[in-house]
């Protein structure tokens, strides 16, 4: 199998493939200890954010206010050296806010669209679920097609494009449900916890010194675009498919295969999109790993930031308080990785 992985990579010879994973795998710790530079802990949250990055998907990141969603959205931007726009979301937010609109130009021929801050890189949607629903869906074209469409004419967005939202938790006041096809569009939703005691008096250091440190920009002109198409010719073997298909149906309460508790507390659960996160992120959990080849402990790794908002709790679940992490958490303990 390793030498099938190895000979994926555009027929390169072994030596040149396992020269190139410890050059991605250097680059990656290199990008790990820029942003160190400018967040104090999260490591596991960075983590998953640069592994859905390399995979190509969107992230949704939650948590309440103050514990540097924002700071590291627009410091992974920083590092990785590509344009980076920020949108904050409120109520009175309008769709066109987001997308741009028609202006006429007086000295022109008529109308013209004048592009809105969605045409970056990187968009930061800021407490995107304090924005209607209607504002929200704004994004749908964007985030699955990369494409805007204003007055009947398409418009491509910045190649690569990701979008980084930031959610308040729904408890707080002033918050909107993301709509479920939207939440299916977002590869990962990563919840962010509180810093550590030591992770808090670090964070005192770093931010109310004299000097505030910056991330420095690292990557270089098409660098990570480069690793987007490397990360997809990470072998991915039948048996690992397989196990991954098993999890997303275990998600499903109609499914033989979903545990009693899938079936009494979930009204719906993972699709395709569900399955696409987790081989993708498996891929790229392999790949900064120096491998050439996922497995089964990379399908494992993804699970809970791929599946967790895909599986959409019913009234019954959601008056018991169920939480998806713990049964994301169920179905891994009872699916195995093996028919």
């Amino acid at each position: 199998m390793i030498k099938q992985a190895i000979t994926a990579f555009n027929g390169a010879s072994e030596p040149e493939v396992h020269l190139l994973l410890e050059e991605v795998g250097q680059r990656l710790r290199e990008v790990d200890d820029a942003i160190g530079q400018a967040i104090v802990g999260q490591q596991e949250v960075v983590h998953q954010v640069l592994t859905a990055l390399l995979a190509g998907g969107h992230l949704l990141l939650e948590g309440i206010p103050g514990l540097g969603k924002t700071a590291l959205v627009r410091t992974v931007a920083r590092v990785m050296g590509l344009t980076f726009r920020r949108i904050q979301f409120t109520p009175d937010l309008m769709p066109a806010d987001i997308t741009g609109t028609l202006v006429f130009d007086r000295a022109g021929s008529g109308f013209r669209f004048e592009e809105g801050p969605v045409f970056a890189h990187f968009v930061l949607a800021d407490e995107i679920n304090r924005a209607t629903p209607k504002t929200q869906s704004a994004l749908l074209e964007a985030m699955q097609e990369h494409t805007v469409t204003v007055g009947g004419v398409t418009h491509p967005l910045p190649s690569p494009f990701f979008v980084m939202a930031t959610q308040n938790p729904l408890e707080m006041e002033g918050t909107y449900l993301l709509p479920e096809a939207q939440l299916d569009r977002f590869m990962f939703k990563i919840t962010v916890p509180y810093p550590s005691a030591q992770e808090l008096m670090a964070i005192a250091v770093l931010t109310t010194g004299a000097q505030v440190p910056q991330a420095p920009g690292l990557l270089g002109p098409g660098e990570l675009a480069g690793w987007l198409q490397l990360v997809r010719q990470v072998i991915a073997v039948e048996d690992v498919l397989a196990y991954a298909t098993r999890l997303i149906l275990a998600t499903q309460p109609h499914h033989p295969q979903a545990p009693e508790r899938v079936q009494r507390f979930v009204r719906y659960g993972a699709g395709p999109r569900g399955l696409q996160a987790l081989v993708l992120g498996a891929r790229a959990e392999a790949l900064r790993a120096g491998r050439a080849q996922a497995g089964f402990q990379d399908v494992r790794a993804v699970a809970l930031p791929a599946l967790r908002h895909r599986l959409l709790l019913g009234f019954e679940g959601v008056a018991e308080g169920i939480s998806p992490d713990d049964l994301v958490r169920e179905i891994l303990t009872t699916v195995t990785d093996h028919e």
